[in-house]
């Protein structure tokens, strides 16, 4: 008699060495979403003081070179420039996750792939029903559709380390690779939908000098003295093209080999000695300088008020907390109802649930896109700075009584996850289990299988 095969399983545990790679990413994420919490609180704190005017003067003060086209204020420099670091940081990831991680295997990357993408159409498209509503939908107020499709990692992190939450590897695994995935759809929206124009000349010279790079860190020779001036004229002239800088950085991160070969020092590969370089200081100094230029907004005297009554901030309110919640549990469970796949024994849909409330929290890039739909300084982008704020908040409350209900569980599961009884430095949930002992039948036969007492 035949059986059916067994169902695919959802959020499975990957293998102990991915384990470690996505924890030891997630641990740095983890303090870069302290620093980045504390910058944008001292930022909302000074502007909302009778010293407001220092903050904005700081923030609108100019420097650099007029003739290169780079005479940019405080915050541009912190949007254009610093953030093309946390990009190309998320470039190495990406190549990483496509060529050794999760994303390799097409069976392992249609789960977060699928949840990733319905996490940004569905907030768009409540965006849209939402600030297209009665009252709404007038002068540029749809050009901020883009503002809630991106999750923040480090501040969801953050989230998750003040929580004490023990996540279960999987589902941490999943929260990164969806972040990935989101990182990449986000920077794709960028360069298609908020260039305004397009200086071809540029993006044609542009090309020099990413070759050059790319050529040199395949050719594993990566002295930081050499590498860092070609990216920043790779930098410079994608910025003059139009296209907004930080694409410079996914492209150059994603020309980092990430498999180690004989010519690494170590038995590390390229990609991994860059991102134990750079990733601290994009954690620990890129994106807290961003968000202490993006995020001092005035909420006291009726700010808060007048971005509420604002119909993009309403919509990018409710599409954080609602529409990605929706997108990706939803694309969660229509990608389960397809591949008639099931939960992990340990894990159940209100787990999918808290994660998908985590992932509504949106800052770092929901900013960025922010300023760029609006224009940065506009009243407009005040109040989705607001909105942004207020949003992931509340997501990351309900977030947080989500998944607090299920800390006792995960609790369990960390220990279990911990366990090391053979003491081989491995936990023991993540060895394969011992094939079964081949039984030998009453015909003489052997069979696979333990337990088979050879009858039928």
């Amino acid at each position: 008699m035949s059986t059916l095969p067994p169902r695919p399983r959802l959020f499975h545990r990957s293998t102990w060495r991915e384990t470690q790679r996505v924890t030891d990413a997630l641990r740095t994420e983890t303090v870069g979403g302290a620093l980045l919490l504390g910058a944008a609180v001292a930022a909302i704190a000074w502007a909302n003081t009778p010293w407001a005017g220092a903050y904005t003067g700081l923030r609108d003060l100019t420097v650099g070179p007029s003739a290169l086209h780079l005479h940019l204020t405080l915050e541009q420099w912190a949007s254009d420039g610093l953030l093309a670091v946390f990009f190309f940081v998320a470039g190495l990831e990406l190549k990483r996750e496509l060529v050794v991680g999760d994303l390799r295997d097409p069976a392992k990357a249609a789960l977060p792939v699928a949840a990733a993408l319905c996490g940004v159409v569905v907030p768009a498209l409540v965006f849209l029903a939402v600030a297209g509503g009665p009252g709404g939908g007038s002068g540029n107020v749809l050009a901020g559709w883009a503002i809630p499709t991106a999750t923040d990692i480090a501040f969801a992190l953050a989230v998750l380390a003040v929580l004490g939450t023990h996540l279960p590897s999987a589902l941490r695994s999943f929260l990164l690779t969806l972040a990935v995935v989101d990182d990449l759809i986000a920077i794709t929206i960028i360069a298609l939908f908020y260039t305004d124009r397009l200086n071809a000349t540029s993006l044609l010279l542009a090309l020099v000098p990413i070759a050059v790079f790319g050529f040199l860190v395949q050719r594993r020779i990566a002295p930081w003295w050499l590498l860092i001036p070609i990216a920043a004229l790779a930098w410079a002239l994608v910025h003059a093209s139009g296209i907004h800088a930080t694409v410079a950085g996914v492209v150059l991160g994603m020309l980092v080999p990430v498999r180690a070969s004989v010519r690494d020092r170590g038995g590390r590969s390229l990609a991994d000695r860059i991102e134990h370089r750079v990733r601290p200081f994009s954690a620990g100094v890129a994106v807290p300088v961003f968000a202490f230029m993006a995020a001092g907004v005035t909420v006291v005297g009726g700010g808060l008020g007048a971005a509420f009554d604002d119909p993009a901030a309403l919509g990018v309110m409710v599409a954080l907390v609602v529409g990605k919640a929706l997108g990706v549990l939803g694309g969660t469970w229509g990608f389960a109802r397809f591949t008639r796949a099931e939960l992990d024994d340990d894990l159940a849909w209100t787990d999918v649930l808290g994660l998908s409330l985590l992932a509504g929290i949106g800052f770092t890039v929901s900013l960025l896109i922010g300023g760029l739909a609006y224009g940065p300084g506009s009243l407009r982008n005040e109040h989705t700075k607001v909105a942004v704020l207020v949003g992931s908040c509340t997501a990351a409350v309900l977030a947080a009584v989500v998944l607090r209900l299920r800390n006792r569980v995960y609790r369990r599961i960390a220990l279990e996850e911990q366990r090391d009884e053979d003491g081989d430095g491995v936990p023991d949930c993540f060895e394969p289990e011992p094939e079964p002992a081949a039984a030998v039948t009453l015909d003489g036969r052997r069979s696979s299988h333990a337990g088979d007492d050879g009858r039928g």
